[in-house]
């Protein structure tokens, strides 16, 4: 913690106890001075762990240069065909052959093999010490709205820089002290994770969910299944869940039990205490095992009150127990309320506790005269608790569910009826038992439990794929949830339903309200003549969303960088359902380039396309997707116009003989698709990738009466192909004059965009120049009024926030900051 704050921190602190001191007779001020000393407590230990974060970022000055760094493997790591990613300690760091004194101490690596060659990956393990050469950046990940931020999550592990490794000596094969726990966890993760593998079969497609139920290792489980899990609401059982971390505890304390009953130790000891003991070391243990996922661990901790409560004969009430748990996970890692497990499990809990805290129990019959009852009533009790307790979960999480995933499972109550005790009884005790028993005969029980897996997968597949499985929505604000969640509140209440049910279904009527299309009513709040351009943060490649009143066209749609990384499974499909999008009513692909046409076949399969525009060789898979989906394609031609909401579109580049043919006569990027959005005062230009002999046409063509067709419109400008140096030619930029620039690259690309020339001509010619590498996303909003017409370009990051206002009689442009 810096200086200052501990002085401030330590100063607050004693004040307040000398003030409780004081005021101990006045019940409100000792009350205040109590509050004021949590507070300030609660302020300190936060600074404290974002300055010691802080100080662990990669000084600048080392940013892309080739660095020799030697330290120790202390993550599972994450290895596939394509390499491995893995957590680092840095113990020296070199450059140069001279020592660093200042270095993070903790970074995160991607080890691949070089482009075009084949470079075999060594096999890391946790503990290993390694010599490496390196290229590291600060902490840097794409900023667009309702996307995976890198930045944060950088942050929240404490990774103070990220970078890839160009070669590696290993200089110990095991480098973890006794005392050392973390570690030694990580290292038997990573032995549990290469023994499940090993008893089973190669092409065994649920592996990745026998590993994840057993050690919270979600990394190999495939994208489609992770669909099917969300779409069928059962994501929350593919991982540590509580109920497996208690299963366990359980089962160490009846074992315990078992054992100390014998002969003279229950004299030395009560049993009720070392069971409970037993249960509590046995959660700790796996909830490490299970990488201390916030499940995990609210489970241990809740364990482990139970376990204080024996030991020293209280008797706490549950939500006493609840909110020690929450207090211990907030206390050890404050940055836990930013990951959806965090609201997941603590509300379930919570529902949970206060939904059925009048319940008689699964036997619906007083305390202590539960045998009494005859078994068939106590099988018919039980099940209407199990289903209330599944209708509470489902009905009290649901705003949660919108605002971290923007949907919601229609079949998940019937889904979890199945899943819950399959995986819950049968998958995870075989798995866990063949993990940890001796590899002969663990094997016999992977491999059943893989089997079962598979069964079940079969079923909630079918359900998957039911047309109404599945509700979207966006993500909903503040202002609309918190209604919905009083309402939720009253509508899950302790007590019986016959009485209460028409109340309490009324009481759910502001959540209904959150499927309702908010992004439409209050995020596409545009009117005849106006439009939205969203320019993504998109990496090495282009996205841009264009809206009118009731119209929506998609630009590109951005790079794809390797098996199962596309930018439209990455960031534009996130963005869209965030919004509440689902239907684009046209696309243009500007050319055949993969950072423009990117993996458009995984958007085709969630969003809707009304038709697609572009500049494509006829034999492109893209355009044998589109005809098999019945998808109508128009080839990209100069001339062509539309009009959509008093907003006008014009294609500029290619030629107007353009059509879909199997090689063209130049290269793709000098065939880009270049469209202008223009209203009555602005005009927007996308130009792909165009280069010079593209940008001479396009100079030839604006002049004379289609340069006075732009007329005196305020011009926003795309830097073709990414402000490299074969674009962005004078002439261009003479003849139509824009007064905005603005340029879709990755954060340090190898390319080198955009040139330092291009960079220095828009300078030259006193045109502003904004990359979303540094701005985060772009929201360019054109509107129009009598008097005055402005356009807004915000950035996700933060980091700068311009308003250009624009008097139409005085056409005078004034920027403020």
């Amino acid at each position: 913690m810096p200086f200052q704050w501990q002085w401030i921190c330590f100063g607050s602190t004693l004040s307040c106890i000398l003030l409780t001191c004081l005021f101990q007779r006045v019940k409100w001020a000792r009350l205040f001075c109590i509050c004021t000393l949590l507070f300030t407590l609660g302020f300190a230990w936060n600074a404290n762990y974002a300055d010691s974060r802080l100080q662990n970022i990669l000084a600048q000055d080392l940013e892309g240069e080739e660095l020799s760094i030697e330290g120790r493997v202390i993550g599972l790591p994450q290895s596939g065909e394509t390499g491995a990613k893995f957590a680092f300690e840095i113990n020296r760091l070199q450059l140069n052959g001279e020592n660093k004194a200042q270095f993070p101490k903790q970074i995160y690596l991607s080890w691949q093999p070089a482009w075009r060659s084949n470079q075999i990956i060594p096999e890391i393990i946790p503990g290993q010490q390694w010599k490496l050469k390196v290229k590291l950046k600060r902490p840097y990940g794409s900023l667009n709205p309702y996307t995976f931020d890198f930045e944060r999550w950088s942050f929240h592990q404490n990774f103070g820089a990220s970078g890839s490794v160009k070669a590696g000596k290993l200089l110990i094969i095991k480098n973890i002290e006794l005392t050392e726990f973390a570690l030694q966890m990580e290292l038997a993760r990573y032995k549990l994770r290469k023994k499940i593998n090993r008893a089973l079969s190669p092409d065994a497609r649920y592996a990745g969910v026998i590993t994840a139920l057993v050690m919270g290792d979600q990394n190999a489980i495939h994208q489609d299944d992770w669909g099917v899990f969300n779409a069928t609401g059962i994501g929350h059982l593919i991982s540590i869940s509580g109920l497996h971390v208690t299963m366990l505890a359980g089962v160490g304390a009846t074992l315990a039990a078992f054992f100390w009953r014998r002969r003279f130790l229950p004299l030395m000891l009560p049993v009720s205490k070392v069971a409970a003991l037993s249960g509590f070391l046995t959660a700790f243990i796996y909830a490490w095992l299970a990488g201390f996922q916030i499940p995990a661990q609210r489970t241990m901790y809740m364990v482990g009150v139970v376990a204080f409560a024996f030991w020293t004969g209280r008797n706490p009430r549950s939500f006493d127990i609840w909110w020690w748990a929450l207090a211990f996970v907030l206390l050890i890692d404050p940055m836990a309320p930013y990951t959806p497990g965090f609201w997941l499990s603590f509300g379930a809990v919570a529902a949970i506790l206060y939904a059925m805290k009048n319940s008689s129990g699964l036997l619906g019959v007083p305390t202590g005269r539960e045998l009494e009852a005859p078994w068939i009533s106590r099988l018919i009790q039980a099940c209407r608790e199990a289903c209330r307790v599944q209708a509470v979960v489902t009905i009290a999480l649901l705003p949660i569910t919108l605002f971290w995933f923007y949907q919601v499972s229609v079949v998940s109550p019937l889904a979890n009826a199945f899943a819950i005790p399959v995986v819950s009884y049968i998958v995870t005790p075989l798995a866990i038992a063949g993990a940890l028993l001796p590899e002969f005969f663990g094997k016999w029980l992977l491999i059943p439990a893989h089997a079962v897996m598979e069964y079940l997968a079969i079923l909630l597949e079918w359900m998957a794929s039911w047309s109404w499985a599945v509700v979207w929505s966006s993500q909903p604000m503040w202002w609309i949830l918190a209604p919905s969640i009083i309402g939720i509140i009253y509508a899950i209440q302790p007590g019986e339903l016959s009485s209460s049910w028409r109340s309490r279904l009324c009481a759910l009527i502001p959540t209904a309200i959150l499927f309702m299309p908010w992004s439409h009513f209050m995020g596409n709040n545009l009117r005849s003549g106006e439009f939205r351009a969203t320019v993504l943060d998109i990496g090495q490649g282009t996205s841009v969303l264009i809206e009118t009143a009731s119209k929506r066209l998609l630009y590109d749609t951005g790079p794809i960088q390797g098996k199962g990384d596309d930018a439209g499974q990455r960031t534009i499909l996130p963005y869209l359902r965030g919004r509440g999008i689902g239907k684009i009513d046209r696309i243009v692909i500007s050319h055949s380039d993969s950072d423009h046409v990117g993996d458009a076949a995984s958007l085709l399969k969630k969003i809707t396309f009304n038709e697609m525009m572009g500049s494509l060789p006829s034999d492109n898979p893209l355009l044998i997707n589109l005809n098999a989906r019945k998808i109508a394609s128009i080839p990209c031609r100069y001339g062509q116009r539309w009009i959509w909401d008093q907003v006008e579109f014009v294609i500029w580049h290619p030629h107007e003989s353009t059509h879909f043919q199997k090689q063209y006569s130049m290269k793709p990027n000098e065939m880009s698709c270049v469209l202008e959005v223009r209203n009555k005062n602005f005009s927007f230009w996308l130009t792909g990738d165009v280069e010079r002999q593209g940008e001479a046409e396009i100079t030839k063509r604006l002049d004379g009466a289609m340069l006075r067709e732009v007329g005196d419109r305020q011009i926003i400008f795309m830097a073709p192909h990414h402000g490299s140096k074969t674009s962005s030619s004078i002439d261009l930029l003479k003849t139509l004059e824009p007064d905005i620039a603005f340029a879709q690259n990755g954060y340090r690309n190898r390319y080198g965009h955009p040139h330092s020339t291009v960079t220095a001509r828009y300078k030259s010619l006193g045109i502003p120049f904004y990359q979303t590498s540094n701005t985060g996303a772009q929201v360019w909003l054109f509107k129009h009024g009598p008097e005055v017409s402005s356009w807004f370009m915000r950035s996700s990051s933060r980091r700068l926030w311009h308003r250009w206002e624009i008097d139409i009689d005085k056409k005078e442009k004034a920027l403020k900051n």
